[in-house]
Parts: C-alpha cells; structure tokens; sequence
C-alpha cells in the first residue's frame, strides 16, 4: 500500500506549464502573477504633503521666523505653488505635491491663522517633516510584485497605481468533476427511500472556486458503455478529471474498467490513511490526469486538500507553504497503522498557542461533521497513542 509521503511525492512528479493569459487587473484576484509588475515612474511620484496645513521653507526657521504670510492655498492634484520669500506659506492639503521652494509642514494644530497670516504654536520644526519624499517607497522601475505569487487585494491596489489595466496570470488547468452512480439525484430532486442527494460534486467545485478555479461537472449513471463514452470525451478535452466514488470494486462500479480500456495508467491505488485509503491516481498518455477519490464526503474532501490542491498550487508556481503545526488539546487513540486524518477545530490559547479540539464524528460518511472543524491535524502511523500537548501539522480549510 502506497504511504502518504509516496502519494504525494508521485502526484507532484506530475507538473505541467499550462500556459499564460491576460486578463483585466480587476479581475485577477485570487489568480497567479505570470509577470513582474514594475513601477512606471517613481512612488510617490513627488514630494507628497502627509498632513493639512501651512508648507514653509526651513531657512525661516534657521532665520528666526514664526510668522508667514499665506501667499495661496493649494489642493490636492494641483500643480505646485512656489514661495517668493522665507516669510512667506503656502496653505497645502493632504495629498498635495510640494514646489521645490518649501521644505516643511507644519501642522494646522500646531498654527494660529488670522487674517491671512499663520503664527507657529511650537518651535520645535524639522527639515522634511510631514513630507513622503518622491521615490522613498520604490524608484522608477523597480519590482513592485515579483510573479508567482498569488494575487491579493494589495496586489490589486499595486497594478492600479502603476497603470497595469491587464495581468499576465497563469492559466488554470482545465478540470471536469464527475459523480456517478443511479443512487444519486439532483439537488432539487426527492430522493426515494433509497437514494441520496449529489453532494461531493458540489463540495469540490465549492472549494475550487475558492481558489480561482472553475471546473465543470458531470454526472454518469451505472451504464458501462455512457461512462465510456463520457471519460472518453473528458479526456479529450479536459486537463484534469476529479472523480468521487465509482472507483472501488463494487459490480456497478464500471469506472475502473473504462479507465483501464482508454489507456489511463494506474500509478497508485489505496494509500495509508483515513480516510480516503482507497485513493486512486493515474494518468493519461495525452499527459490528462486523474484524481480518483474515495465517494465517502470526508474522505472527498480531505484528499482534495491534501493532494489536489497540493498538486495545484505547485503546478501554478507557487512557492511551497510553510506547515502549519497545532498543539493537540486531549489524548486521542486510533489503532489501525494508518496515518490519520483527524477532523479538528482550531483555536488559539491565551498563550499564543494554536490549539486543534478533536471533533469526532461517525466515519467518512459524516459529512454534517465537517461543518463543525475547519482542519485536520496529521497524525503519523508509527503510533496509535496521541497525547495532549503534543503537536501535529494540520491541514487548514
């Protein structure tokens, strides 16, 4: 039976490029920068006024003046207004751009003004006080978002203020989820006594969104040569295929035997865990891959986040996650040498300490459960005895 680590190891011998595009930069977030953003003129591009009030030039300081008179007042996104003397102010906004003649602000709360004139309330005035110096952020063509790496709000605001209207983000795989299986119905169907509702389909394709990608879905009734037919087409035109269930040896499980007629070659099946032991992934000659998950929904759903999302992140180019490691809050026992997915909730200790509360539920098959935690913590195989305060990677959703 292949291990955790081996899984993950032959899924990520598994990367491929697929390609660039450009989109708008409004819509690009949650996408992965295919490019370097660069500065398009120094940030700020002036001398840029960080506080409402008189701008002066620091000579008159040195000279002994407190006294200025207003000679104009200034907005922001206007041009600049120069000073003509020392005793003289411009009365400047937040925001503004500052003429080479002042070389200070000072603040209104720290002035008297009175017919047209402004008085200092404080002596003690420093040289380029209140000023954002033209090019201190980033100089003219500097990298301001290095590519790979996802695209963020900040990300967003950085393109605007450098006049990228298009991204260059990489193109994600294209990706179909099929169900399967006639004890399935439709959302807004009424299953009979014996059926259930789809719900894995919908799960996978929820999680996916939340990571900029958006697959489409199938779903294949109990008919060898339909299920054929449909995995025949999903090859053809699609990157990646995430099937839940059908993939077990069950006499109306007839996936197994399309895979194994349209050449798509096995590279494992049934991994060390629970759940999802009886994962299965391989491989198309045409380079299509295919994420076979166990049907059970918890089972569904930590496979998609220990291993696709695993696989999608680095076939993005994104730069590998720093584990995230959590203190187990009370002993816990599990005795099959499996390495255990445990469902736990998170918090944080008065300490500062990330704290995962087991959450117990009825197997793979409780999906309900999963609304109640939001990860699983790691726990390896060599033991089936997990003390309190004992600390795991965990896998946050």
């Amino acid at each position: 039976m292949t291990t955790v680590e081996e899984a993950e190891k032959i899924i990520l011998a598994q990367l491929k490029d697929h390609g660039v595009e450009t989109v708008p930069f409004e819509l690009a977030l949650g996408r992965v920068l295919a490019e370097n953003i660069k500065a398009d003129r120094d940030l700020p591009p002036f001398n840029r006024v960080t506080m409402d009030g008189i701008a002066i030039a620091h000579e008159a300081i040195e000279q002994g003046i407190t006294t200025f008179k207003i000679k104009a007042t200034q907005a922001a996104g206007e041009e600049p207004i120069a000073i003509d003397t020392p005793d003289e102010c411009i009365e400047i906004m937040t925001g503004a751009a500052l003429s080479p003649s002042v070389d200070a602000i000072i603040r209104y709360e720290d002035l008297e003004i009175k017919e047209g004139t402004a008085k200092l309330l404080i002596t003690d005035i420093k040289h380029g006080q209140n000023i954002h110096q033209k090019g201190k952020d980033k100089k003219q063509g500097y990298t301001v978002a290095a590519a790979n790496q996802l695209i963020t709000p900040a990300i967003i605001s950085l393109a605007a203020s450098v006049g990228k209207a298009e991204l260059q983000v990489k193109k994600m795989p294209k990706v179909m989820i099929i169900s399967s299986g006639d004890e399935l119905v439709d959302v807004a169907d009424t299953p009979s006594g014996f059926q259930i509702r789809r719900s894995n389909n919908y799960t996978i394709k929820a999680v996916l969104t939340q990571h900029g990608l958006d697959a489409d879905m199938l779903h294949i009734p109990d008919n060898p040569e339909i299920t054929r037919q449909q995995i025949q087409n999903c090859l053809q035109n699609y990157d990646v295929i995430l099937l839940s269930g059908g993939i077990s040896m069950g006499k109306f499980d007839y996936i197994p035997q399309a895979l194994e007629d349209l050449q798509v070659k096995k590279l494992f099946h049934k991994v060390q865990q629970r759940p999802g032991k009886p994962f299965w992934f391989g491989r198309h000659d045409n380079g299509v891959l295919v994420f076979a998950f166990p049907g059970n929904p918890v089972a569904t759903f930590m496979c998609l986040h220990r291993y696709f999302l695993l696989w999608l992140n680095t076939t993005l180019g994104l730069p590998a996650k720093q584990p995230v490691y959590a203190q187990l809050a009370k002993d816990f026992t599990f005795m099959p040498q499996l390495k255990y997915f445990l469902q736990v909730k998170l918090n944080f200790t008065q300490q500062g300490i990330l704290s995962a509360q087991p959450i117990e539920g009825n197997g793979s098959g409780d999906f309900a459960n999963l609304a109640d935690t939001d990860a699983f913590i790691e726990l390896p195989l060599e033991r089936n005895e997990f003390k309190q305060g004992e600390v795991f990677p965990v896998i946050k959703f």
